[in-house]
């Protein structure tokens, strides 16, 4: 005999009797904005949300809501929350962690224990008067559990690897309401699961990752009129296959709104500007940048800069924003996919196209590494199309995957977990990990109580 779920308003009341005020439902104060992602594209709409601010509050939260018949998604900034709003959430408890954070350094050991909700702005912020930093990627807003439990392309990774190479330890609320410390010596098997597969094994509260000791580096962007996107873009191309690993770069085309945030000679335009990071000294550093300097920028802001000033070379978005992107990693960029690149670029309705290098240290898995351990392929195309009324949403996503489409023969049969998003397939960013992953999955939540926007 098929046992039936009790009517989802009596599991959200028995929620609400267990909880009382610490969740919101839909229509009550406090329940959109707590829903509200980072994606501003993305339409968050679960049965209930709660916002809890220690861990103890998110093991009751769990245990509340299985007790109730209900499903549990996590969110840290939202992100990548396109990938999630796209499943059904009428039967889910969202857990947003925004009142989970800080960040704790050990300066001696070189590590920081992160908690679930904090950002790489958090991170720096510690770490860098220690002078040390993170494998942190191109935007401080970005969560730092989301972004380095999803192998994490650092402004350093091919000189030190995917930036979830760095955790050493994971707090995580499983299904039963757990609390579980996962590491090398502890959960070992969770702990390898974890990294790559988080969203599915349950909510993670704290991390502890290793450190870097830098106190500045070589960093910065060269920026031309679009107009020299196939001289810059080509020349580039070229510049990436001599960079020694020490180099991490990522050549963008953008085409700039006339908002008055911008500064005025960049309102309306279209640019094309390569940024990175170089781990040498000034005279190296120089030496490599010259083949793109003798291009003539526009404007060149490379320098040796603090570590904590390296979040804003890429020029994220400060504040939410409406975007739907698309991505695939890339077998090599010969000249005739520099031409198909330049094509895709010059379509307006794309906000963002970039190729970002990838190579070195990223496609070599550490001993110990996790299910996500590295990334083969040379470079990664990347598409951003901004959707500013609902209405756009579909165009927007439809131009993006469009644009990563136009590199298709020069597609590699892998993926790059951090970039998944939307209705993008996370399977092969998996790859032989994936079956591993599926049974433990199946045995360490055999209900199926956590929704992960990166499915298995």
């Amino acid at each position: 005999m098929t046992v039936l779920d009790p009517p989802l308003d009596s599991r959200t009341a028995q929620l609400r009797a267990d909880l009382g005020e610490r969740v919101m439902l839909p229509g009550e104060p406090g329940y959109d904005r707590a829903c509200m992602p980072w994606n501003l594209a993305a339409q968050l709409r679960p049965a209930a949300v709660a916002c809890p601010k220690s861990a103890e509050e998110v093991v009751e939260l769990v245990r509340a809501a299985t007790a109730a018949g209900l499903r549990v998604a996590a969110l840290s900034t939202g992100h990548a929350a396109d990938a999630l709003s796209r499943g059904d959430l009428c039967d889910v408890l969202l857990v947003n962690l925004c009142s989970l954070r800080g960040v704790s350094v050990d300066p001696l050991a070189r590590t920081a224990r992160v908690l679930g909700g904090a950002t790489w702005n958090d991170v720096l912020a510690a770490t860098a008067p220690h002078g040390l930093t993170a494998l942190h990627g191109s935007a401080g807003t970005v969560s730092v559990a989301g972004y380095i439990l999803a192998g994490g392309v650092s402004m350093y990774s091919r000189a030190h690897g995917l930036a979830v190479g760095s955790v050493r330890e994971v707090q995580v609320v499983v299904s039963d309401g757990s609390l579980l410390r996962a590491s090398a010596e502890e959960n070992a098997e969770l702990f390898w699961a974890l990294r790559g597969g988080s969203g599915n094994f349950g909510i993670v509260v704290s991390l502890e990752i290793e450190l870097l000791e830098l106190t500045d580096v070589v960093a910065g962007f060269l920026l031309w009129d679009a107009a020299r996107a196939a001289e810059v873009t080509h020349a580039w191309a070229r510049w990436c296959e001599g960079s020694p690993e020490s180099v991490t770069s990522t050549l963008r085309v953008l085409h700039l709104p006339p908002l008055p945030s911008l500064p005025p000679f960049l309102q309306g335009r279209s640019v094309v500007v390569v940024d990175g990071a170089i781990l040498e000294d000034d005279a190296r550093a120089a030496t490599l940048l010259e083949p793109l300097r003798a291009l003539a920028p526009e404007v060149d802001t490379f320098a040796r800069i603090p570590v904590a000033a390296v979040l804003a070379v890429h020029m994220d978005p400060p504040e939410p924003s409406p975007a739907l992107s698309a991505h695939a990693v890339l077998e090599g960029l010969p000249t005739d996919a520099v031409d198909a690149y330049l094509a895709m670029a010059a379509d307006p309705a794309l906000f963002v196209s970039e190729l970002r290098q990838l190579g070195g240290a990223m496609g070599r898995a550490p001993e110990g590494s996790g299910a996500v351990g590295s990334l083969d392929g040379p470079f990664l195309v990347h598409t951003i199309a901004m959707a500013p009324v609902p209405e756009a949403v579909e165009a927007a996503r439809c131009a993006a995957t469009a644009g990563v489409a136009a590199l298709a023969p020069w597609h590699a049969p892998v993926g790059a977990l951090t970039f998944v998003d939307g209705a993008e397939d996370p399977a092969p960013s998996y790859g032989a990990a994936l079956g591993r992953l599926r049974e433990l999955r199946r045995r360490l939540d055999p209900a199926g109580v956590f929704v992960a926007a990166r499915p298995l």
